[in-house]
């Protein structure tokens, strides 16, 4: 996901995205996990006779270190990670790598020498990949009772969710027609030369926007990009080059751009002069959820202060600090929202989403024929 900065006849399938890199697992000699259920190990009574009494002592994590490996739009306050290390005598250790695909790609190449020992960053876009690479260790954390069931898309744990956003279209208020609310209006001859979208080759907004309109046209998609191409569509390598270069939040001319349904919020807090009034609004139609997950990595030597530095990313100082550093939504429900994320973002109802299985089969078909049809 990309982080807000201060000057620093059709009907979906987000961030995500990036490198579109097509990588192997470096091979340590393990199968890769699959999605095929695993079965409940049985034990006979008699077995339990002759083992000897299980042991619950888990070896001392103080004075240890874990290594968090994400991507380059990390940020955090400065002190949470420090209240981890308060709580568990765990020192965390950053290292950033690119963009989320970026991320991915790294992990699925060193899996059988791991860069570190808990990856944050991986979402939906993506995950599929991971998965099937088998580079995450399976682990339940008990503070996913307090997330929502429809967050957890892994049912075997490989991954946690630890925050998620919208990928949606903005639009200035002042330099449109009307309120644009779906996404066929952005096809109307009014709306001519006004839309600016990212690569979804290049970009995680750019492939979650393409996604979208798959999940949302179906068989129809291809049609609809024909369309906005007729319509006047732009297309930057990046988010930052619409947003603060086409968009008009930037001195551009076009009054549409593919971003973030907390952007608004971003708008007004980084406003000079200060305003009380988001100048942009969202298309809740068009928007294309990416949830953001974190796992400990095959290989770990410290599996278990990976857990515990999951477990910390559900509690509420992690989850309350994410909003304004990442402008991203906190996944447990008891978390606190920001008063201007309250005030001035639009929170869709029934978010577009396609299953994870199904990108990583047909990203790389799709995203060609958007090439054919949008930049021939």
């Amino acid at each position: 996901m990309t982080t807000h900065r201060v000057r620093r006849p059709y009907r979906l399938a987000v961030a995500v995205a990036a490198t579109m890199l097509l990588v192997a697992a470096c091979g340590d000699g393990d199968a890769p996990e699959t999605n095929t259920p695993i079965p409940p190990e049985t034990e006979s009574p008699a077995d339990d006779a002759a083992a000897p009494a299980p042991t619950t002592t888990e070896p001392s994590i103080d004075g240890t270190t874990v290594t968090l490996i994400t991507h380059d739009s990390f940020n955090l306050s400065d002190g949470t990670l420090e209240e981890f290390t308060a709580l568990t005598g765990v020192t965390v250790e950053l290292l950033e790598v690119g963009d989320a695909g970026t991320l991915v790609a790294e992990a699925i190449l060193t899996k059988a020498a791991p860069l570190g020992d808990v990856l944050f960053g991986i979402d939906n876009t993506f995950l599929q990949r991971g998965l099937d690479a088998g580079i995450f260790k399976r682990y339940e954390s008990p503070a996913l009772a307090g997330v929502p069931e429809d967050l957890q898309i892994d049912p075997r744990h490989r991954v946690t969710p630890v925050d998620y956003g919208d990928v949606c279209v903005n639009y200035w208020k002042d330099a449109v027609p009307w309120e644009p609310v779906t996404l066929d209006e952005l096809t109307f001859g009014e709306f001519a030369d006004q839309l600016v979208v990212q690569h979804p080759e290049t970009s995680s907004p750019g492939l979650a926007f393409l996604l979208a309109t798959i999940a949302s046209f179906g068989d129809g998609w291809e049609l609809y990009w024909e369309d906005l191409r007729n319509n006047g569509v732009t297309v930057t390598a990046g988010w930052e080059d619409a947003y603060y270069g086409e968009f008009i939040s930037g001195g551009g001319d076009r009054s549409m751009v593919v971003s973030y349904a907390s952007s608004p919020p971003a708008e007004v807090i980084y406003a000079d002069p200060p305003t009380d009034t988001a100048p942009t609004g969202v298309i809740t139609e068009s928007c294309y959820r990416q949830i953001e997950f974190a796992g400990i990595l095959t290989g770990t030597d410290n599996e278990a202060g990976a857990r515990a530095l999951i477990d910390f990313m559900l509690s509420e100082t992690w989850q309350n600090d994410v909003p304004l550093n990442m402008f991203v939504y906190p996944v447990i429900e008891s978390a606190t929202l920001p008063p201007e994320f309250v005030e001035h973002t639009a929170v869709p109802e029934d978010p577009l989403m396609l299953d994870p299985a199904e990108i990583e089969a047909n990203r790389d078909a799709w995203t060609e024929r958007w090439v054919e049809i949008v930049l021939r």
